[in-house]
């Protein structure tokens, strides 16, 4: 297993350094400049000017010349400063990147929460009623836009006293039942999506396992339901659960963006977005870049939790 990892963990080298290529040529091809959205539509500049600002902002010299350079400083743990603000990019992000996890791992929960218990139940009730009502509540599920669920949400609960953070945010560290309630719906919102997935997956998977040799055996061995279900059943069926999730994080922290700017959370999402909005290329690049390592890192745990689930996968002999 420890030379699997040491070679997952090499392969992250090639992936971000694709990842590294494709943002920064990419935002540099959105119409309009930082300096542009610097200025503002108020002021006016010379051509003399303009290349003194450049000169200023360190975009004077050839598009890959500026990589071959942000890639040397990347190496040294140097991401740059803000265009707009003069700051630190990387402590910008690490001081917002708590609040993003956490919502992201809060989504993850609620969906799995949500989304296996209704697949198991969808298998097994195959009464006409009982499994079109869950399957048409999770198509529903699926289909419902992130953010109208965001802003429905927010126009719902804005009268209940600290569900919404409207703009008064408290830190897990300071009170977690107060930060936990307000950020039960902001993760709701994201998870819901993928809750329908997973009860997709979960059933379908069920429904497979159930007709299985083994099953059959157990039932014949007078073993319990509750017994055959959990110990047998589910823990087979959970595997393709497992993979569907893990490759899922990456879009549940990708939906903070928009969500976290609906419930006005200080999170890297929003911090993001106005980066966007503002063209400042050296936050987005790291942004970016962040999220790609934080995708192909969770891509690792999700194999590593397949070891754990079931013992007859050899990630060693994955690796050969």
């Amino acid at each position: 297993m420890g030379r699997y990892i040491i070679r997952r963990l090499l392969s992250l080298i090639p992936v971000l350094l694709g990842v590294s290529i494709i943002v920064f040529f990419l935002v540099r091809l959105i119409p309009g400049s930082a300096l542009q959205m610097y200025l503002g539509t108020q002021v006016e500049a010379t051509a003399e000017q303009m290349v003194e600002l450049q000169r200023l902002f360190g975009e004077d010299k050839p598009v890959p010349v500026l990589y071959v350079e942000w890639l040397g400083r990347i190496m040294t743990g140097d991401f740059g400063h803000s265009l707009r603000t003069g700051r630190a990019v990387l402590p910008d992000i690490l001081s917002r990147l708590p609040l993003s996890l956490e919502i992201t791992l809060m989504a993850l929960v609620l969906a799995l929460a949500i989304g296996v218990p209704l697949g198991v139940l969808s298998s097994l009730k195959q009464r006409p009623f009982t499994d079109i009502t869950i399957r048409v509540t999770g198509l529903l599920g699926l289909s419902l836009p992130q953010f109208w669920l965001a802003a429905l949400m927010v126009m719902a609960f804005s009268g209940f006293r600290g569900w919404i953070p409207m703009g008064n945010f408290i830190s897990l560290w300071d009170d977690p039942v107060k930060n936990l309630r307000m950020l039960f719906l902001p993760s709701l919102a994201i998870g819901i999506g993928l809750a329908a997935v997973i009860m997709r997956y979960t059933r379908n998977s069920m429904l497979e396992v159930l007709q299985s040799d083994y099953i059959r055996t157990a039932k014949a061995k007078g073993l319990s339901r509750r017994t055959v279900i959990v110990r047998h059943a589910l823990r087979n069926a959970i595997l393709p659960v497992i993979t569907v999730a893990g490759f899922n994080v990456g879009y549940l922290l990708g939906g903070a963006i928009v969500i976290e700017e609906v419930f006005a959370l200080p999170g890297m999402g929003r911090l993001a977005l106005y980066a966007i909005y503002q063209r400042d290329y050296p936050v987005i690049q790291a942004i970016v870049l962040l999220i790609a390592t934080l995708f192909v890192v969770v891509n690792l745990i999700t194999d590593l939790i397949y070891a754990l689930v079931d013992p007859r996968i050899r990630l060693d002999e994955k690796a050969r």
